[in-house]
């Protein structure tokens, strides 16, 4: 097993997008500010989609234009499309997360597209990142489940692992939109994708709507997977994915991480400091996160 693990916050993405409380864009730049004090290197923080469909997104290029440059902090922009791809690219995102989908029930709601014509569309425009010299990742949602129509083949992972890599993507993330993985699942996944992917890093993306994230992750680590999304505070979900809820933890697998000497960078207490904030300051309503309640294990001197 890896004995570090990349961490990528996306709290300032996912875990916004979907959160009933729209926060201001100052307290949205403290949220970053935090969180790079806390030891974050690379992190979600804006997403450039209609407005009117992500409303909590709609300030993206000017968190873009805010966020503190600091040297090692990396920003990642979502895009959905040319339009998307081109906003992303003009706000000076470090790099931009494009979404493939593993399935067309959740395709057609989310972004009016098939399997294969969000990989169609990724051959298009992946070449505007290469022409500006910005490194292009590759998401592929709902990769374990479709809240429409249900289980998905995981062929398809590797199908689209394999376009993603022909167009020049250089990480693919597995992501379980609406938290239906296990980790038996998880590994067939990985071993699917990873025939597909090259020399593409992978990374994966667990909600933890069926509280199996945390097993979800271990499985993933035991595969050898270095690169781990999660959410401060546990907040987030996809606003097109029916009762769909946060992301992960990133405390919560800090702590996993840390009581097995597995490094992350990351100051447990600042991003437990951070988490309380949101819930009693920023977005003042209950926080999913675990580690924001219990604290952090402090063992009874001997």
């Amino acid at each position: 097993m890896t004995q570090s693990v990349e961490i990528v916050e996306v709290g300032p993405r996912d875990g916004l997008q979907n959160d009933p409380v729209l926060l201001p864009t100052d307290v949205k730049i403290e949220f970053v500010e935090r969180l790079i004090d806390a030891g974050v290197k690379r992190m979600e923080a804006a997403s450039f989609v209609h407005p009117k469909l992500v409303p909590a997104m709609a300030d993206s290029a000017e968190v873009m234009t805010r966020v503190p440059r600091v040297d090692g902090v990396k920003y990642i922009g979502l895009a959905l499309n040319e339009k998307g791809m081109r906003r992303a690219l003009d706000a000076g995102c470090d790099e931009v997360n494009y979404v493939m989908v593993a399935s067309p029930g959740f395709g057609l709601k989310n972004q009016n597209a098939t399997p294969q014509q969000t990989a169609d569309a990724f051959d298009q425009i992946a070449v505007l990142a290469h022409d500006d010299g910005v490194p292009v990742s590759v998401t592929i949602s709902v990769a374990f489940g479709d809240p429409f129509d249900g289980e998905v083949d995981p062929k398809i992972l590797g199908e689209l692992a394999a376009r993603a890599r022909a167009a020049g993507a250089v990480e693919l993330a597995l992501g379980d939109t609406i938290g239906v993985a296990d980790p038996w699942a998880v590994r067939r996944a990985i071993d699917i994708v990873r025939e597909q992917s090259g020399d593409m890093r992978l990374r994966l993306h667990f909600h933890n709507t069926r509280n199996t994230a945390m097993a979800n992750i271990f499985a993933a680590l035991e595969a050898g997977v270095d690169v781990i999304d999660a959410s401060c505070g546990g907040i987030g979900g996809c606003p097109f994915a029916p009762a769909a809820t946060g992301n992960v933890a990133t405390e919560d697998v800090i702590y996993m991480l840390d009581r097995a000497g597995i490094q992350t960078g990351i100051d447990l207490d600042k991003m437990i400091a951070t988490a309380k904030w949101l819930e009693s300051e920023a977005l003042k309503h209950p926080i999913a996160s675990a580690l924001s309640k219990a604290g952090r294990f402090k063992p009874v001197p001997a």
